[in-house]
């Protein structure tokens, strides 16, 4: 099995490359590619696996909630209405930023512990590494594919 991921992961990378662009796609084959390199990388086993992926998916979900929906909407609301908002109002909006950066926090921590009964603690570790190297990777893909449209 172990022989056939770097196999998949090219097969998929080609396929993402090869597609007109269509956002629910592409973040759905973004998804099955992270899926494919960190259990590559983390070399989990089918029982490692069916353990961790719904444990992974449930706090990159809302991670992913906290950090792109409701930062990203109070940081907005910040910028816009920055020049004509009172003291006490950036006040509210700072606490409100705060208290999600909080949760994002708590996210993480709660993360580890469903963990660790899954995983190595070797493995926690390795895990964000793994996925900094893989968002690595997609950023570099992006540039490359931007500077190429810009191109041509």
């Amino acid at each position: 099995m172990k022989r056939f991921i770097p196999l998949i992961i090219i097969l998929m990378s080609f396929t993402v490359m090869a597609q007109p662009p269509n956002r629910g796609q592409n973040k759905e084959r973004i998804k099955a590619l992270k899926i494919a390199f960190i259990t590559e990388r983390l070399d989990l086993t089918e029982q490692e696996a069916q353990k961790f992926w719904p444990v992974y998916n449930a706090f990159d979900d809302k991670h992913a909630k906290i950090k792109f929906e409701e930062i990203r909407e109070l940081k907005a609301q910040g910028r816009q209405g920055f020049e004509t908002m009172t003291d006490k109002e950036a006040s509210k909006l700072l606490d409100k930023i705060i208290d999600a950066d909080n949760r994002l926090h708590k996210n993480k921590v709660d993360f580890i512990k469903d963990l660790k009964p899954i995983l190595s603690a070797k493995k926690i570790m390795l895990l964000k590494s793994v996925e900094d190297e893989f968002n690595r990777r997609m950023l570099d893909e992006f540039k490359k594919r931007r500077h190429g449209k810009i191109r041509e």
